[in-house]
């Protein structure tokens, strides 16, 4: 008989807030902003500058993420705003995911701020499996000073439906046995992977509970969602055979992948969201010192079905300009104009030293702006996310959005 897996899921509390608070009080600054009217976001000046993170008390006032930090500041007019540090953001998820490590080497770092740990088969390691998450929400509170939700289960899907039942610094549990009980009632659009056209339509056909999805006509299912039938089923029932899948530590690629907060279809969107990844990953490339020879983006539509397009490139490249004109290049080839529920960039082929290769038609040119592209990083670590971008993206991205208002 097949051993009944253990699954932790980690999930850090409202991260880049968190993060932020954690980082300003170190530097000096006197109040803790997870107790204020705050959020991350962007740029104020610009309309498109968004939410990516709250504070409580900001939420209490209904801003929510992604929204604009114009509409932010209309519902609260003291509101206070910090710009994302994502140098803090990697030091902080390499603490929290370090830590993890040493409870088992089956660990998949999920995003920056979430894990899934394979606990399965440590029972001689680990006599009383709660008593263990409660030990490391402490600890990562303790040591670090930020709060964590843990949630156990027999599945990836369980523990990260029971991580998600409670917040803040909070441990549930939802094994096999507990689904009726704990998750059925739960409405539809809590699903885990059920995004909100998904749980729009599920609610006009009168499936309105993860428990009636659970029990629902596998015909009607079909009508509406064709293959992802048996899969939207099955999860409502708990059920998922993923496994926990290993990222090893060597630098061999650099991706930065984002959940949206709703299905997009808007090229323009898109182009932005891939902009502000095209600054993350390429921070992170030059941190490493490293060169990318090939360059990928990752979407999942709103069927989950996932696809990438990927180039070979005959230089390598480790700016930021060189990697968004890339990117867009993949977008305009590779995207199939369906919506957009998860997109991401992945850079490998990574090496430590710049060869570049000229061809007959190159005119022979000082390729190294590596003193620049350091005084940019350091303006956007001490600033914000995109305080500074080269003037060819800001043109593209400018012509792009006069063309939208025409």
């Amino acid at each position: 008989m097949e051993k009944k897996r253990i699954i932790f899921h980690v999930d850090v509390n409202n991260a880049f807030l968190s993060w932020s608070a954690i980082d300003l009080l170190s530097k000096g600054y006197k109040v803790d902003i997870r107790n204020i009217p705050a959020v991350i976001g962007g740029d104020e000046k610009r309309r498109s500058g968004i939410v990516l993170a709250k504070s409580p008390v900001a939420k209490r006032f209904g801003i929510v993420t992604a929204e604009t930090i114009y509409s932010a500041r209309r519902k609260c007019p003291e509101l206070k705003i910090f710009p994302p540090n994502f140098e803090c953001y990697y030091e902080k998820s390499n603490l929290f995911y370090n830590y993890l490590k040493k409870y088992t080497p089956l660990i998949e770092r999920f995003s920056v701020d979430e894990c899934f740990l394979d606990m399965t088969g440590t029972n001689y390691l680990y006599k009383d499996y709660l008593k263990l998450a409660y030990k490391i929400k402490d600890d990562i509170k303790n040591i670090y000073g930020f709060t964590v939700n843990v949630g156990i289960g027999n599945n990836k899907l369980c523990a990260k439906m029971a991580s998600d039942f409670e917040k803040p610094d909070k441990v549930h549990t939802l094994f096999l046995d507990e689904v009726e009980e704990k998750m059925y009632p739960l409405p539809v659009r809590d699903l885990f992977m059920v995004g909100k056209k998904t749980s729009e339509v599920l609610n006009k056909i009168n499936i309105n509970t993860i428990g009636e999805l659970a029990n629902a006509d596998m015909r009607l299912l079909k009508r509406y969602f064709k293959n992802q039938a048996s899969f939207l089923r099955e999860s409502a029932r708990g059920i998922d055979f993923s496994k926990v899948e290993i990222r090893h530590s060597k630098n061999d690629s650099i991706s930065v992948s984002e959940t949206l907060a709703k299905d997009i279809t808007s090229k323009s969107d898109l182009k932005e969201i891939l902009l502000r990844q095209s600054e993350e990953v390429g921070r992170q490339l030059r941190r490493q010192k490293q060169y990318a020879g090939s360059v990928a983006i990752i979407l999942k539509n709103n069927l989950f079905k996932s696809y990438s397009h990927q180039k070979t490139l005959y230089n390598v490249i480790d700016s930021n300009e060189d990697i968004y004109k890339n990117v867009l290049e993949l977008l305009d080839e590779g995207w199939k104009k369906d919506p957009i529920r998860l997109i991401g960039i992945r850079l490998s082929s990574l090496s430590r030293q710049r060869n570049d290769q000229l061809t007959l038609f190159d005119e022979k040119e000082e390729k190294d702006n590596s003193n620049i592209q350091a005084i940019l990083d350091e303006i956007n670590d001490k600033y914000g996310d995109l305080s500074i971008i080269p003037a060819s993206i800001k043109v593209s991205r400018f012509k792009g959005k006069n063309k939208k208002r025409k």
